[in-house]
């Protein structure tokens, strides 16, 4: 496992360490911890790793390649979590998560948890989104109410 970001053990950030894991079809063992299976990665259209590499501002699309400073979001078929962390200085600045859906071009959240702001717990945020040679467009409000147009590539895709 290389060891990207830790919120507990900072000091674990870009290193590698081998694990052992005992897997059945709905389990993962992993030390003391038991994770279930929550979904098959259904229904899934954005299922995977992905990393924000761009942003519209005053109708120009800007994007870049991922730098130490990160936003990652992670879906399921049915649940997705966002993590912010820096590689180089080994910072953790947030996270939050719940679950999602896709129905005809809308991705719509339903905020479980939130590090930084626990009010927005229970909030629905709806985005108008779709794929673009193979690039995740969404666009809608803010967790904050304020306009965004982003743009995630999957991490597989940019070799991270």
């Amino acid at each position: 496992m290389n060891w990207e970001f830790d919120t507990s053990s900072p000091e674990k950030v870009g290193t590698q360490t081998n694990v052992n894991f005992l897997q059945s079809d709905d389990n993962i063992q992993w030390e003391n911890t038991l994770w279930r299976r929550i979904d098959k990665g259904q229904p899934g259209a954005l299922q995977g790793a992905w990393l924000i590499t761009g942003r519209k501002r005053e109708g120009v699309i800007s994007e870049r390649v991922p730098g130490v400073r990160r936003t990652m979001k992670i879906l399921s078929g049915t649940q997705f979590q966002w993590i912010a962390y820096n590689i180089e200085t080994k910072e953790f600045f947030g996270t939050g998560g719940g679950s999602y859906e896709t129905v005809n071009g809308q991705y719509t959240e339903k905020i479980e948890y939130f590090s930084r702001d626990n009010s927005r717990v229970g909030a629905r945020l709806q985005f108008d989104f779709e794929l673009q040679q193979g690039k995740w467009h969404h666009s809608g409000k803010s967790s904050k109410g304020k306009p965004i147009y982003e743009v995630w590539s999957k991490r597989a895709d940019l070799g991270i």
